[in-house]
């Protein structure tokens, strides 16, 4: 009997549980990897506090980005073998999508999962969120290409394609922010202001390709992104903080005649935001996005080779490491926002 250490949720708004749970028999599109590292995500914070609804699926395994190492592939499975490295991701890829497993306690309860799952020391993960990677790419980094990267890189080069000249504000500099700033740079953008209340956050993104920074703590950030662009607005702005507040200033701060928000943060259930709708007759927009508009067979690879050619920046978006059994300081630390941008739970390779 094969068993996994894991970080459960069994109820809302309580601590998460650290228990053994059997590891089942691999089926379909089942592959059993070994965790490397897991990225912790403002969408954990939102389960655990119930942010997002009604859990039907309680108790259950949490974490939707990661790296680690194959161990073994259930039946028809083609995309990974054995001993590969790989980047775990909640974004569908190539391959069988297989969306939900069981554990098992030992006293015979059952433990929910999805298709992915990465608080654990193994899981059993479905085929098509797997995208393997060449040894090169070291995990700790990697983990943060199963989210914070394609989701804010993604936005920047896929959802609105920015070019050269183009200007851009992003609002919350946190993992997706930052990765967002990133792409900004990379892609050539003019004005790339990260809008955030935390000075470190700010610091920081003016040293990976920020050109201006806004402590909405200290000032209004439509006021500020105005005098920044001569009173026209931005061509772009990306929300990732998830607040009410920001999401409607951000609308305010793009341009008429096609300026345009991406919503990338989550509310709570059935929160709403105002905006006033004459913006609209302006020609401003707005749009959501789905994990940057990624495919991840065609662009995990891609920011592999760019971080292995020295052009992706990422190390320093790690901030801190936890073990497993410490997941819930993780956590704490991870909400408070100040002087964070990715959290990681490591687990020993050994």
């Amino acid at each position: 009997m094969r068993t996994t250490k894991a970080a459960i949720l069994s109820q809302i708004n309580q601590p998460l549980e650290i228990d053994e749970l059997i590891l089942p028999e691999l089926k379909r599109g089942q592959v059993l990897v070994k965790i490397a590292y897991s990225g912790i995500c403002h969408s954990q914070l939102n389960e655990i506090r119930g942010l997002k609804g009604e859990d039907k699926f309680l108790p259950h395994t949490l974490g939707h980005e990661g790296s680690g190492i194959v161990l073994e592939v259930g039946p028809e499975v083609q995309k990974v073998q054995a001993s590969e490295h790989v980047v775990l991701t909640w974004i569908k890829g190539s391959g069988l999508d297989i969306p939900a497993t069981q554990y098992h306690r030992p006293n015979g309860a059952v433990v929910n999962s999805g298709a992915i799952s990465t608080f654990m020391e193994y899981s059993v993960i479905s085929e098509n969120r797997l995208v393997p990677i060449p040894r090169e790419m070291p995990l700790k980094e990697a983990a943060l290409l199963g989210c914070a990267i394609p989701t804010g890189a993604g936005i920047v080069f896929n959802t609105i394609q920015a070019k050269a000249q183009d200007t851009i504000a992003i609002f919350g500099v946190g993992g997706i922010g930052m990765s967002a700033v990133i792409a900004a740079k990379t892609s050539g953008c003019r004005q790339i202001i990260a809008v955030d209340v935390d000075p470190y956050k700010l610091d920081f993104s003016l040293k990976i390709g920020a050109t201006h920074v806004v402590n909405a703590a200290k000032q209004d950030p439509v006021s500020a992104i105005m005098d920044l662009t001569g009173g026209q607005g931005v061509d772009y702005a990306i929300e990732a903080a998830g607040l009410k507040e920001t999401m409607e200033k951000a609308f305010v701060s793009i341009s008429n005649n096609g300026g345009t928000l991406v919503i990338a943060g989550n509310l709570a259930h059935k929160e709403k935001i105002s905006l006033d709708p004459f913006d609209f007759i302006k020609g401003k927009k707005i749009i959501g996005t789905w994990g940057g508009e990624s495919r991840p067979d065609r662009d995990i690879p891609r920011y592999v080779e760019l971080y292995l050619a020295g052009n992706l920046k990422i190390d320093d978006l790690i901030t801190s490491c936890f073990c497993l059994n410490d997941i819930n300081s993780a956590l704490e630390v991870f909400k408070s926002g100040r002087n964070v941008i990715r959290v990681l739970i490591e687990n020993s390779l050994s």
